[in-house]
């Protein structure tokens, strides 16, 4: 079991979207997923960052599920985003494919992703016991 900590001592997490800390059990299964970008199955790529932040939790979701785990299993969520007005649409998705799972996470802004097209990536951490 997946232990989940905010210490009392520092400040609540943002939007309380995910926790400050988690604690992998020992023994437990780790998937590490690559940074995964919002291109359609086909190599499409959708036109909005609403879009791109949807395919792009789809497929790490996908990739997790391909791990034997659930989305309740991911520890750890890194995000890159290009401009600050984008992390709406990727909190957004963000609760839409998590939920209630709420896995320590960081967003980072970056100047640009491999191809200047991509508005977000997101890697995380999963961990099954």
């Amino acid at each position: 079991m997946l232990e989940k900590l905010n210490p009392k001592s520092i400040v609540a997490p943002f939007n309380d979207a995910y926790h400050h800390v988690v604690v992998i059990p020992s023994g437990a299964r780790l998937a590490y997923v690559s940074g995964q970008i919002g291109l359609n199955p086909d190599g499409t790529l959708p036109s909005t960052v609403e879009e791109q932040a949807d395919r792009a939790w789809e497929n790490v979701i996908e990739s997790v599920k391909e791990a034997g785990m659930t989305v309740n299993d991911i520890v750890k969520v890194t995000v890159y985003l290009l401009d600050d007005k984008d992390y709406p649409a990727f909190a957004s998705a963000r609760q839409k494919y998590l939920g209630d799972a709420r896995p320590a996470s960081t967003a980072i802004l970056v100047k640009q992703l491999v191809s200047p097209d991509w508005r977000v990536e997101i890697e995380v951490v999963a961990a099954a016991v």
